[in-house]
C-alpha cells in the first residue's frame, strides 16, 4: 500500500533497491517524526516549569475552546493563526531547545572568517545551538522567555529548521503539530512532571534528561 503514495525511483526513472527504499522510509519518519516530538516534549517541560504562563497559555486557547461551542466544532486554519502567545511558546522552545543542532555545509568559494581562512570545497558545521545561546543575540539565553519573539529575531540568528534552500520544508508542518496539540492538551487535561532532571540527552535529538515522565488527568471543561 505504502508503494501507492512513494515513488520508488530515482532521478533517473531508475527503480531504487529495496536498501534504497527503506533508507527513504526510515529518513522519512525519522526526520518528521522523531523532531516534532522532541519539540513538543520540551514544550510540556517549559510549560510546566512556569505554572504562571501554563495558565496565559490556556485562558488564550480557552477563549478559542469556547467559541468552537465548548470543542465541539474543529479548529480552524484561522484559529491556529491567531494563537499569538502559544505560538510564541512554541518558537522559544525550538530556540531553547534547538532540536536540530548543526548542519553540513560546503564551502564554494574561499571564505575569511575572524583571520580563518576556510578554503573552498572544505566542509562546515554551523552550530545552531551556539547561535541560539549566543548572548549577544538572545540576552539572557538560558532563560526561557517567549517575549523575545513579540519582535521578529534578526536574519540569521533563529534557524531551527535550518536556513537557505535546504531549510526542513516540514516546518510549517511541525509547528502547526504543535499548536493543535497544546490547544487540546490544556483545554482538556491538567499534567504533572513525576520526576525531572537537570540536563540533556541525545537520542539522538535532544530531549529531558531521563525523558518527561509526567502524569496527565482530564478535568470538567470550564470556560476561562
Amino acid at each position: 500500500m505504502l508503494g501507492h503514495f512513494l515513488s520508488f525511483k530515482d532521478d533517473n526513472d531508475k527503480k531504487l533497491s529495496d536498501e534504497q527504499i527503506a533508507d527513504n522510509i526510515i529518513g522519512v519518519l525519522f526526520a518528521a517524526q522523531d523532531t516534532t516530538a522532541s519539540v513538543i516534549t520540551w514544550v510540556l517541560k517549559f510549560l510546566h516549569d512556569d505554572p504562571q504562563l501554563l495558565e496565559a497559555v490556556k485562558a488564550e486557547q480557552m477563549a478559542i475552546y469556547d467559541t468552537n461551542n465548548g470543542g465541539k466544532m474543529p479548529l480552524t486554519w484561522e484559529q491556529t493563526r491567531s494563537m499569538p502567545l502559544t505560538h510564541r511558546v512554541v518558537m522559544e522552545s525550538l530556540r531553547m531547545a534547538s532540536i536540530i543542532s548543526f548542519t553540513f555545509r560546503e564551502a564554494v568559494v574561499d571564505v575569511e572568517y575572524k583571520g580563518y581562512l576556510i578554503p573552498k570545497g572544505w566542509k562546515v558545521m554551523p552550530l545552531f545551538r551556539n547561535i541560539h545561546h549566543n548572548p549577544e543575540f538572545f540576552p539572557n539565553p538560558q532563560e526561557f522567555d517567549p517575549s523575545r519573539f513579540e519582535v521578529a529575531p534578526k536574519a540569521n540568528t533563529f534557524m531551527p529548521f535550518g536556513n537557505g534552500v535546504h531549510a526542513c520544508p516540514g516546518n510549517e508542518l511541525a509547528k502547526l503539530e504543535s499548536l493543535i496539540l497544546i490547544h487540546h492538551l490544556v483545554t482538556n487535561f491538567r499534567w504533572e512532571v513525576v520526576s525531572s532532571k537537570s540536563g540533556i540527552q541525545y537520542g539522538p535529538f535532544p530531549v529531558p534528561q531521563q525523558g518527561l515522565p509526567a502524569r496527565f488527568w482530564k478535568e470538567p471543561k470550564q470556560s476561562q
